[in-house]
């Protein structure tokens, strides 16, 4: 079996936990998945199995879309409502104008401080092995983008908002970075990730084949003696751009390759 499987992670699982779920489902070692959600968040998980595990990068760089709430007045050390409140302060009179103007204000390339409760790596050891350990370690920004961000609902303290943004873009360090231009602190009390890339919450349950999964990417029709060169990993000249494409034998699907340097080479055979 091979392809993507996209699933509504659970409240409270890991996406290990969903990985796991997958492979005693359907009896299969190779599972992988394209970026993990936090055990409180819920939401479009895409799993991939068997050969489809090679796609993990390619997927990996989709742009991400969220629903989330900010609750305002308290900030919490993990950024999100599984940490403790560090701080507190008064929330600011809150009205649909002045609370929109503020999350445009954010859309574009902006520039984030990862959450120090996070699994990115430096110098080899990941940032909530420092923070739990107390050792403090300096945390570099990184440039990620907001395509749009979009206010839902103000209820009380608590803001919904919708946003599309690139992969990398921490939403506890955005909820955070938009309590802070109201002029309070805040958390991330919820998150729901409605889309990674094309595949969005309607697609629940189903299953991808590899060929559906890049059904945006380039056509490679081999030519006479093409296909004993591909099969066996043999490069081949192309004019086309850096990327991955579909390949076929005639109208028959054959595979994936990857273009790099104007040269085409074997990536995935099915």
């Amino acid at each position: 079996m091979n392809g993507v499987i996209v699933v509504d992670k659970v409240k409270g699982n890991t996406s290990f936990d969903e990985i796991r779920k997958i492979r005693k489902e359907y009896n299969i070692k190779k599972v992988g998945h394209t970026g993990t959600l936090d055990p409180m968040a819920t939401g479009v998980l895409t799993i991939l199995v068997g050969e489809a595990t090679k796609l993990s990068d390619y997927l990996m760089n989709h742009d991400k879309e969220y629903v989330a709430t900010l609750s305002l007045g308290e900030k919490r050390d993990t950024g999100d409502s599984e940490g403790k409140i560090i701080e507190t302060k008064k929330v600011p009179e809150l009205n649909e104008k002045y609370v929109n103007e503020t999350l445009k204000s954010f859309e574009g390339k902006i520039s984030q401080i990862p959450p120090k409760y996070s699994a990115i790596k430096v110098n080899g050891k990941k940032l909530y092995e420092y923070a739990r350990s107390g050792e403090k370690i300096e945390i570099k920004p990184r440039k990620v983008t907001i395509f749009e961000i979009n206010l839902i609902e103000i209820k009380e303290n608590n803001i919904t908002f919708k946003v599309h943004c690139s992969k990398g873009t921490y939403i506890r360090t955005l909820c955070e970075d938009i309590a802070e231009k109201l002029g309070t602190v805040g958390y991330m009390s919820s998150l729901r990730r409605t889309r990674v890339g094309n595949f969005t919450l309607e697609d629940v349950g189903k299953i991808f084949s590899i060929e559906e999964t890049l059904k945006n990417e380039l056509e490679y029709e081999l030519k006479d003696k093409e296909l004993s060169k591909f099969i066996n990993g043999v490069k081949i000249k192309t004019n086309l751009k850096d990327g991955l494409v579909r390949v076929y034998d005639k109208d028959k699907f054959i595979g994936v390759g990857e273009i790099k340097n104007k040269e085409l080479k074997r990536k995935i055979i099915v």
